[in-house]
């Protein structure tokens, strides 16, 4: 399974593995068939989780590459690293503020970006949307990455990130269906939003995929950027939710394991 997975064109890979972190998303969601709810705490700790993965991800499989392959390059190794970290920031920030959206827990007065007059089901969705398309793209960005033959780019790490990507989808699904169901809306539509709001990662992943292949000289922008990107959403979004109850301290214990698993499938398959 693994060899015929090597043998793949990279963006095929970048899809292989994106279709895996869409299919974690949809367990996730899946949850709701069971149960309307599930224990906060366990919630929290998750969501912290999500976050540890995340911030490690950035490092080890994202931004080490990107200022490896800019000394390789002969550029000033930190600048690629530094212009593209930023610039995924912003570009979150930016989508942030044009797409409306609604964070978990939260009501309706709390909906960020324009005023809309559109459902709280699909503004949930969105939320969560914004958290998958830079986890897409990174896992994208890591494949296409790994065809450029550079010794700091590896389909091992790729493959490490796109685990390390699914896992923590499984939460993400759980905070779109379960307060869905919550508000009454029927299983089987709880579960279809749950899902669909991890629908972006292949498309991002593909296109990240391909635009590197295409793009060879963007490699260490464009990983860098994937990373700025993570850190925003980390930082502006995934944090913040865990801290949300009286569970700061499980929810911090979550960050530092899901970081700590990240950085072994990094180190031990990349």
């Amino acid at each position: 399974m693994m060899d015929a997975v090597f043998s793949l064109n990279p963006v095929l890979q970048a899809l292989v593995a994106t279709l895996f972190t869409w299919g974690v998303t949809a367990l996730g969601a899946g949850v709701v068939i069971f149960t309307r709810q599930v224990n906060v705490r366990l919630m929290d700790v998750s969501l912290g989780f999500a976050g540890g993965v995340m911030i490690a991800a950035s490092f080890w499989s994202l931004l080490a590459p990107s200022i490896s392959m800019a000394a390789e390059a002969g550029m000033i190794p930190w600048m690629p690293a530094a212009i593209g970290f930023t610039g995924g920031a912003l570009f979150m920030r930016l989508v942030d503020v044009i797409l409306p959206h609604l964070h978990p827990g939260l009501p309706m007065s709390k909906a960020e970006g324009p005023k809309t007059s559109w459902q709280r089901s699909t503004l949930l969705v969105l939320a969560i949307t914004l958290h998958n398309i830079p986890e897409g793209l990174a896992v994208g960005v890591a494949f296409g990455a790994a065809a450029s033959g550079m010794g700091s780019a590896t389909v091992g790490g790729a493959i490490a990130l796109g685990i390390g990507i699914g896992l923590q989808n499984f939460p993400e699904g759980m905070a779109v269906s379960l307060p869905l169901r919550r508000e009454g809306i029927s299983r089987g539509k709880a579960l279809w939003y749950g899902q669909l709001s991890g629908m972006v990662e292949p498309v991002a992943g593909v296109v990240g995929a391909a635009a590197v292949i295409f793009f060879y000289p963007l490699l260490p922008f464009a990983l860098a950027f994937a990373a700025g990107a993570m850190i925003f959403v980390v930082v502006e979004e995934v944090i913040p939710e865990s801290q949300q109850s009286n569970n700061s301290d499980l929810a911090s214990i979550g960050t530092v394991l899901g970081f700590t698993l990240m950085m072994i499938l990094d180190v031990a398959l990349g």
